[in-house]
Formats: structure tokens, sequence, C-alpha cells
């Protein structure tokens, strides 16, 4: 951070390719990126010399932006230099931090939050790529680290001043380790040889005091409209982060990961297993919730619908439902609506110690109550992850009283949440929904029914009921309804005619009685 005795510049010179000016904020930086012409220059003596050319930035619309400054553990820095990084699943930023003593940082998305690294000698016993197993544990630096995601990564696009030359579009890995101390390690292979070692800890927007963000505004909102690659429907996104959008018309999930611009992929979801069904808590609305903390604002931006994989895949699935909750200067939380209540969890930077059944973090152990198969099924709104058609994660549930910890894995990545159940009536207030709203279905089972004893009675009779028609249902393996049910749904008009005029059992939406997602959608385990 500038002081009145530091100048804000140390050192300038022209640009041998565009001759436009080039400032380091530190004499001792090696590399800068021409904001004219995006030519990688190196020092070389006192003049600048070209080394290639940086692609232009994709416009990710993040808050932050070069000259941000702001204080980590009571030292100023300020952010001189960007890289952006793509994988398979999108995009995620690394800003160089400069602090006042010269001294560089990296400030990372991290799920949806950042985190604060520093780079770090690589220590002798650093593990291999063929060691570095997601969710298997490793010992480094003396310390013990469990593995949550190994990514292939490429550096896209280069911005400011760097601690060294990027090397653009070359295939490199990189594996995210976190501790039971909350700290994040990163393994960085581009130099196979001698990987780049980091270690960080998370930072909330909120604590490091920023200044020069980029101010929210319609102009940036709506720059980043694009059209619905299946219908033409205009698409305002309006977050930063987001990497995946619902088409509110036709339903086709968008992959925007790579930018505004250019052929879009999406893929075509059917209706919500409830035909008809809308998210309980409206898109866009914003309610006052003390999460872990202060009550804070959280904007709901978007709806997952989520079942649980039953072993024989002739049993029921059960479902349940997660609201993804936004707040500009915190993050990202998740609000499950599951038949054992509400509760909500935020992704840890740290890992939790776990020894059999039981779970340790932040001075609480958890007993294990449940494992199983989950798959996403219906998504409405804006996410900060790439949706993925039917993609399967292995979760485990685990609980203290009130309070919630989730381990999920979804491919070669690891995510682990933390939160607490919420009572019904909190979540009625602060986003203003009415008594009458949840007393639709079962499939609203909620705490918000005026009348719970009744509730819970019709609740039991009906899944009583839907159980001796479910099987029935089984019984009649050849059941002419069941081409109508995959088609239309469960409470189409279609079926039930179908139902009624065979004279056959038909399925319920059953809310999840196996435990009750608490959240942790695979959001990726890496600083994305």
């Amino acid at each position: 951070m500038a002081t009145a005795d530091r100048p804000q510049r140390a050192w300038r010179a022209a640009c041998p390719n565009c001759g436009a000016p080039v400032e380091f904020a530190s004499a001792a930086s090696p590399v800068a990126v021409c904001s004219f012409c995006r030519s990688t220059l190196v020092r070389d003596g006192d003049a600048l010399r070209r080394i290639g050319q940086s692609a232009e930035l994709f416009d990710d619309h993040s808050p932050l932006q070069l000259g941000v400054a702001g204080r980590w553990q009571g030292s100023g820095f300020t952010l001189v230099g960007r890289l952006q990084l793509r994988y398979e699943g999108g995009s995620w930023n690394e800003w160089h931090a400069l602090f006042d003593s010269g001294k560089s940082g990296w400030l990372s998305e991290d799920n949806g939050r950042y985190v604060m690294g520093f780079d770090v000698p690589t220590p002798p016993d650093a593990p291999g790529l063929a060691q570095l197993q997601p969710g298997a544990g490793v010992s480094l630096d003396a310390r013990l680290w469990q593995v949550a995601s190994v990514t292939t990564a490429q550096v896209a696009a280069a911005q400011g001043e760097l601690p060294a030359p990027p090397r653009l579009n070359e295939n490199f890995q990189v594996a995210d380790l976190r501790n039971t101390q909350g700290e994040v390690g990163t393994l960085d292979f581009s130099e196979p040889a001698q990987p780049r070692w980091s270690v960080g800890r998370s930072a909330a927007l909120a604590d490091l005091a920023l200044t020069g963000l980029q101010e929210p505004s319609e102009k940036t909102l709506s720059a980043r409209g694009v059209e619905c690659p299946s219908c033409g429907t205009a698409l305002q996104i309006k977050l930063d982060t987001t990497k995946s959008i619902a088409c509110h018309q036709c339903h086709a999930v968008v992959d925007v990961s790579p930018g505004v611009g250019g052929d879009l992929a999406h893929y075509q979801q059917g209706a919500p297993y409830q035909a008809g069904a809308i998210a309980m808590l409206p898109l866009g609305t914003t309610g006052y919730l003390a999460l872990d903390g202060e009550p804070l604002p959280w904007q709901v931006v978007g709806y997952v619908e989520r079942c649980e994989l039953p072993q024989d895949p002739e049993d029921e699935r059960v479902y349940w439902r997660e609201y993804l909750l936004y707040n500009r200067e915190t993050g990202f939380a998740f609000l499950v609506d599951a038949e054992d209540g509400w509760s909500w969890v935020v992704p840890l930077t740290g890992v939790p110690e776990v020894r059999g059944s039981t779970a340790s973090w932040a001075g609480s152990s958890y007993s294990q109550r449940f494992q199983y198969t989950a798959m996403t099924t219906y998504v409405m709104g804006e996410f900060y992850w790439q949706l993925k058609r039917g993609e399967r994660t292995l979760n485990t549930d685990y609980a203290n009283g009130k309070l919630r910890l989730n381990r999920e894995q979804a491919g070669r990545e690891v995510t682990w949440s933390a939160g607490q159940t919420l009572d019904g009536s909190v979540v009625a207030v602060a986003f203003k929904v009415p008594g009458a709203a949840a007393s639709g279905s079962a499939a609203e089972a909620s705490p918000f029914s005026a009348g719970a004893s009744s509730f819970r009675h019709r609740l039991v009779l009906a899944l009583i009921i839907g159980f001796i028609l479910f099987i029935i249902f089984r019984s009649c393996s050849s059941s002419p309804c069941d081409e109508l049910r995959n088609t239309f749904g469960a409470s189409s008009n279609e079926y039930q005619q179908c139902l009624n005029s065979n004279r056959s059992g038909g399925g319920v939406w059953i809310p999840r009685t196996g435990g009750g997602s608490f959240g942790g959608y695979g959001s990726g385990g890496g600083h994305k």
C-alpha cells in the first residue's frame, strides 16, 4: 500500500514494442505485461526486452483490479499483477499482491472465496504427482495434509507486474492440499523437476480493508448479457464469479466459464422431479441471516434439486433442495431444505481430522451419520462452478447436535463444508416466505408450517400411502405408465390419468429420510 513516504511507482520504462510507459511498483520486479499491447517484458539492465505476448484478458468482472490496496495481518499491500488460469471446470484468478516490505503474495480465488498465499521454499520431501490422490493424506514440510484436488491447468492471460515470466498456454498439473490448521498448500508442477510450493489461509474480502474495488453498476451487469444458445432468450449474468447459468425460459444450462463471446456450450434439462415445482425461495430475493456472526444480506442466486441414488436402482429416489446464497464481501453459502429441516453450510479452507467414524473441526467432534451417492437433477439461476449433466458425488454427513459437516468428492476433487441447522421460522422471516407457501406438498416438508404437528401426521400418512402404492407399482414390472412418468413427471396429468385407468400405484416426492444433505455441493477443491 502506498504511503506518504513511499512513492506509488519505483521504476518506469518504455515498452519496446509500442512505446507505452510500463511502470513497476517494485524496482526488483523482473517481469511486467504492457497494458497497451500485452507484450510480456523482462528487465534487461535499465531496459525492457520483449519475450512474447499475452492473450487478451477475458472479462470475468471480478471486483478486484490492479491498484486495489488492503491490509493482511497488519501489513499493507497493493495488487500489481494478475494471472488468469483455465482448467476443465472453468477459470480462476491469481492476483500478485506486493507488500510495503517488498514481499510478494498471491490473493487467489477459492470456492467462491479467497486465499492469501505465499511462495516458500519447496521441502525436500515434496511428493510426486503419483502420490497425490484426492482424499489421500500426505506428509509435507513436517505437517500432515489431505489432497483436495489435482487439476490440469494453463495460464491463459497475464496482466501487470509479476515475480516471474508467465508460461502461457502450457498445460501443467497443480495440486491443492489442506490441513487441520485451516491452511491451503499448493504444489505447482509447471516445472516438474522442482514443483513450486506455496501456503496460504482463507481471506474474506471484508477483513482485508480493501480500497479501490470495482463498483458494481448496471453498465457492468448489462455488459455481461448473453443469448441462450438453445432458445435465444437474453440472459443477464449478475455475478462476477458465474461459471454456469440456467436459462429462465427453456431451462437449458449454459457454460459461461470461458468468458462471454463465441459459442457457449449448453445442455437441456428436463422438468424438476415434481412437475411444475418452483423454488420456495425465489431467485433474486435477499434475506438477512446471521450464518456465522452478525446478520448479513444474503441474496438467493441459485437453486439446485438433488437426489440420493439408492443402491437398488429399482428403489425410489429421495430428494432435497439447496439454495446458493451470495454476499459481496463474504462470498457464498448454501441453504439446505431437507426432510429433517433447514441447515446452512459454507465451504472450508482447511480440512477436518477424521478417525474412523469421527471427524474433528474447530474444537468440536462430529459423528458420521450417513454416506451416500448424490446426483443433481435440476437447477435454476447462477453458479460459480461448471455444472455437468447428471454429475454424481460421494457424500458423507457428520453431525454434533446442531453442528454439521459434509465431505463431498466429485471426480478428482474433495470439498469439505461446515455449518449448522437453522430454524425454519428464521428462514421464513428473513426471506418473507408466507407459511402457506410451504405446505403445498410433501416436497415442501418444512418447519414453516404453522400446524407442524398436524403436518407431520399428514406427511406420515402420505408416506405410508406412497409406500403401499410403490409396492403395488413395483409388482407391475411392465406398467404402461412407466414411459409417461419418465417423460412428463410423476405429477403430470398424463401420468396420473394413466395410473387411474390402470389401477396401479405411482411415485411420490419423498423428502430425504436417509439423512438430508448438509450441503457443500461439488464446487471444486482448488483455487477456483
